[in-house]
């Protein structure tokens, strides 16, 4: 099948990153399904198999080899941007998805929903660069999903949210404006929580692999890649695999997003620098003790700042070393030259 450029997303920012490859003979291409070590591209001449490293969701130039159905990956071009999060015990960046307009953060109405995670999330995708929508899968099976719904607005500042149900259909008509035609939104979410069932809904046909419920209600885990497909209506779903955890791979800057409220309050303290603990005119202290900022998100928040400051002193002590490797072995080599 052949895919015109436009149908899969592209635009002129990539088209601009194209352009030194094209008089090579390069063609461009986006990396549909990404699975242990090779991808397979949607491209102007159909779908090819090809070797390399690209995420889900990235545009690439990529080499036809003549005759063959198969391609190499020369170039990855720049990406618009990217839902990431650190490797597991690794100080080291995992792309998840790139180029996405939209991120689904889908979690359910039930017993899934922990707010503390979701605040997770909303990190993370406000860091992407993408905008993120929060959609509470399962709620025929919630006994009040609008209790749901406020309690995830109530943390969710200015993001949309959604209830719905992947089995009757109920608010899947709220997710459409956020899928034109040629825009990409990718699903990402824990383990179980409906993304691939919601995603065949979307489709209309039953495309990718599910999980029947467990006995504690809990979907079972069925997405092994990331894989991005095309809607009947024109836009682009990228779904993944469930994340068992997310460790944070962003900037400190992305919490003032999350936590707008804490955000606000901390500018309306008398001191610039106020560390929100016994200082005089503290308006963070003022809304703990008075209530208007629960504790729990307090808490939440500190949790995941230290998390975020940890992981920049990390990596600022990986590039120093990584520097002073590099500056031995300019001078080994300068006492070689010597010689």
């Amino acid at each position: 099948m052949q895919y015109s450029l436009e149908a899969l997303g592209w635009n002129q920012h990539f088209a601009d990153a194209f352009a030194p490859y094209e008089p090579a003979g390069l063609i461009p291409g986006r990396v549909a399904v990404q699975e242990r070590g090779a991808v397979v591209l949607f491209t102007t001449t159909g779908t090819l198999n090809a070797g390399g490293q690209a995420v889900a969701g990235d545009w690439v130039a990529a080499e036809k080899l003549p005759g063959e159905d198969r391609a190499i990956v020369r170039a990855v071009l720049p990406r618009r941007t990217r839902f990431a999060r650190k490797e597991p015990w690794l100080t080291e960046e995992q792309v998840v998805a790139a180029n996405i307009d939209t991120v689904f953060l889908v979690t359910d109405c039930g017993r899934d929903f922990k707010p503390r995670r979701l605040e997770r999330y909303l990190t993370a995708a406000w860091d992407s660069g993408a905008d993120p929508v929060v959609v509470l899968t399962k709620s025929d099976l919630a006994e009040d999903p609008w209790e749901t719904v406020a309690e995830a607005e109530a943390i969710a500042f200015g993001v949309p949210v959604h209830a719905v149900s992947s089995v009757t259909g109920e608010g899947l008509d709220g997710l459409e404006p956020h899928l034109a035609p040629g825009r990409t939104v990718a699903l990402l979410g824990s383990s179980g929580v409906g993304k691939s069932t919601l995603a065949n809904r979307l489709l209309g046909e039953e495309q990718l692999a599910t999980g029947d419920l467990r006995r504690d209600g809990r979907g079972r885990h069925t997405t092994t890649h990331r894989e991005l497909v095309r809607l009947p209506g024109g836009a682009l779903l990228l779904d993944t695999p469930g994340m068992r955890e997310l460790q944070l791979w962003a900037d400190e800057s992305a919490l003032n997003e999350t936590f707008a409220d804490v955000a606000e309050l901390a500018r309306q303290c008398r001191f610039t620098d106020c560390a929100h603990g016994s200082e005089p005119g503290c308006a963070v202290g003022a809304a703990l003790a008075d209530g208007t900022l629960p504790e729990v998100r307090w808490e939440s928040y500190r949790k995941l700042q230290r998390e975020l400051h940890s992981l920049a002193l990390r990596q600022d002590a990986r590039l120093r070393s990584e520097a002073s490797k590099e500056r031995r072995r300019f001078a080994r080599s300068q006492r070689r030259t010597k010689w």
